[in-house]
């Protein structure tokens, strides 16, 4: 299924196409100070709808996860990374995609400050 997200004032917008099953909550120190709800798809089933650089970049820690925020509202939709297996993935904020029933997601807890 396709679909369709975007920053709250709609500057960075994207495309995503996948199954969503569940959402992983982590409690690392940036994730839970952003509430995100995140969904991992491979990063080919991400479309920005958008220049890429109309998103913002922050990483910390070991650098290894490219944070994506808007620059004029300061909503994170996406995130961009290599999981343990090499391959590039895009982890993306469910609150920011239309027309979802969170309530109805099942939500993993991930213990990111472990990390």
């Amino acid at each position: 299924m396709k679909y369709k997200g975007s920053c709250h004032c709609g500057q960075v917008a994207f495309e995503v196409e996948g199954e969503i099953d569940s959402a992983l909550s982590c409690n690392c120190s940036i994730c839970s100070r952003k509430g995100s709800l995140l969904w991992f798809v491979p990063r080919e089933n991400l479309t920005l709808l958008g220049p890429e650089d109309a998103a913002s970049t922050y990483t910390f820690n070991k650098h290894v996860i490219q944070h994506h925020f808007c620059p004029t509202c300061g909503i994170h939709p996406y995130g961009e990374g290599i999981d343990p297996k090499g391959n590039r993935v895009a982890a993306i904020n469910l609150r920011c995609v239309e027309g979802i029933d969170l309530a109805a997601i099942p939500v993993h807890h991930f213990d990111g400050r472990a990390l």
